[in-house]
């Protein structure tokens, strides 16, 4: 005969109808005491989940039970999982996302229930209220990771996001600045105290966050080089905060050109003169490039500041990042392997570089259809001796220049 379970080791019967049942009790919640009951068809198949739920207890993991809600497991997921494993900018989002638009919509439903068609239902609702496509594809991909981790913690079967299709998101057409816009860029930015920040930005394609992030020590100007280390990023009730890149390939050193030494060497002779001049008041970072008393640089300073240089510029509107399009489409352009190209703009994986800038690519495959035409149909050129060049020598370097264009565009 099994031996009397003990206190706050839950409690296993026989009903009526002959099945077995177990009970966990799981505390106090808003001055209600919580349960959890498990049926099965044999003791023994009972006592085993109620020593799983009693484990997850322990373990201060959230115990499926049939009336939790959804609401109630996204409040869990957020303090137990997200806040303890992403950067704060993350969690803010992932935060606004659950109280403004899941937990209101879904948060009544419970776990175990939500269907398919209740998200569905979800992102309809948001489209006709007149959110973009894409904004409602993120709230369904929150609403995903945080089922993805339910079904991690057992605490349901199917994820309901999974099963449902997002909005389609029209492509963003990407602006760039082709060679003659971008030096007409440097030039109105010329004298301005922010001068060097867009030639960092147009010469190698660092994001926005990371530009602001720049620390004197992270670059070597004696070898030529600067080292991406971290972001900036505003979190609200926080401001501006400094957080690590958010991949291993977003953390990189990159080789810098020498007029962009020269550059960031007169910006550094710049900002020591503005640090003497605000005396007691300057704050320092170690910013490449901060305010005038050595704060962290506002991103929205900054998108202004680039707005009235587009327009000094005589330029069209676009947005700060696009001048990383820009550098990247000037190295593609430039024929630099997208390989390199990847690395210096800290892509995850070179899919991604060579389906961002597609679009620059046709130059490059004409240039290199105009060198195997010159190779296997021009007329045979006489060489420097005077012997003309033989066939096998023009296959093969016909060979070769496919080759080279093949490793160039390469998937690893």
């Amino acid at each position: 005969m099994a031996r009397k379970r003990g206190a706050n080791e839950g409690s296993i019967f026989q009903r009526k109808d002959r099945r077995w049942c177990g009970i966990v009790d799981l505390g106090w919640e808003n001055g209600k005491r919580k349960r959890k009951s498990i049926y099965g068809q044999t003791r023994k198949q009972v006592a085993k989940e109620l020593n799983k739920a009693l484990r997850e207890k322990e373990q201060g993991l959230p115990v499926a039970v049939e009336r939790q809600t959804v609401g109630q497991f996204l409040e869990h997921w957020l303090e137990n999982s997200v806040k303890l494993s992403t950067r704060p900018a993350t969690f803010a989002s992932y935060a606004d996302t659950v109280n403004l638009h899941l937990s209101p919509e879904l948060g009544r439903f419970p776990l175990l229930k939500l269907a398919p068609q209740h998200v569905q239902a979800l992102m309809n609702r948001k489209l006709r209220c007149g959110l973009s496509p894409r904004y409602v594809a993120y709230i369904r991909a929150v609403l995903r990771i945080a089922l993805n981790q339910a079904k991690k913690w057992n605490l349901i079967v199917t994820n309901a996001a999974d099963l449902v299709q997002p909005p389609r998101i029209e492509r963003y057409e990407i602006k760039t600045l082709d060679p003659v816009n971008s030096r007409n860029l440097l030039d109105a930015a010329k004298g301005e105290r922010l001068e060097a920040l867009y030639s960092v930005a147009l010469s190698l394609g660092l994001r926005r966050g990371e530009i602001l992030a720049l620390r004197w020590h992270d670059v070597d100007l004696q070898g030529g080089t600067l080292s991406v280390r971290q972001a900036a990023q505003r979190v609200r009730g926080r401001g501006i905060t400094f957080a690590p890149p958010k991949t291993d390939r977003a953390r990189r050193t990159i080789v810098i050109a020498s007029p962009l030494v020269s550059t960031l060497r007169e910006h550094r002779k710049r900002q020591l003169q503005e640090r003497l001049k605000a005396g007691s008041e300057w704050r320092d970072n170690d910013l490449v490039f901060a305010s005038r008393v050595g704060t962290p640089i506002e991103p929205r300073n900054l998108d202004r500041h680039f707005k009235r240089t587009l327009t000094k510029a005589g330029l069209p509107d676009m947005r700060f990042h696009d001048l990383r399009h820009s550098a990247a489409s000037l190295l593609l352009a430039q024929n630099v392997n997208p390989r390199v190209v990847m690395e210096i703009l800290g892509h995850s994986r070179i899919g991604m570089t060579l389906d961002t800038y597609s679009h620059v690519m046709p130059a490059a495959m004409r240039e290199a259809a105009d060198k195997i035409s010159s190779v296997l149909w021009e007329e045979n050129q006489m060489t420097d001796s005077g012997e003309q060049n033989s066939p096998r020598v023009a296959v093969t370097q016909a060979v070769r220049s496919l080759q080279a264009l093949g490793a160039s565009s390469e998937t690893p």
